[in-house]
């Protein structure tokens, strides 16, 4: 691939990313067992803090995917992040650019848990 189809590659796949985390739609949403024992009104928070999450640095996102976030909420270290599987989970996506041949799985976690 050359640096062109690279760049535009990989800022597809930050596209859908962004899309996909902001709305919640086309993706699946997993929370770790800490995550899921938290009180309703901090899991809606930390669903919030995930879908609005734009602190993206070399630090953080290296490969400039828009995959992965860290925030603090109620005393907690949160991480999510978006793992890229074929349409039946049951491998790697050949292509996570291609929504088609892509099921995106965004876990949400305590960073203690991680």
């Amino acid at each position: 691939m050359n640096n062109i189809a690279t760049a535009s590659w990989l800022r597809r796949i930050r596209v859908l990313n962004d899309f996909f985390r902001a709305t919640f739609l086309g993706v699946r949403v997993v929370v770790s067992t800490g995550v899921a024992a938290l009180p309703l009104d901090v899991k809606a928070h930390v669903l919030i803090e995930v879908q609005r999450f734009a602190d993206f640095d070399a630090g953080n996102d290296p490969h400039n995917e828009h995959d992965f976030g860290s925030f603090e909420l109620a005393g907690e270290t949160f991480f999510w992040k978006i793992d890229y599987y074929d349409v039946l989970c049951q491998s790697g996506s050949e292509d996570p650019a291609d929504p088609e041949k892509t099921t995106r799985v965004l876990t949400i976690m305590l960073a203690q848990e991680h």
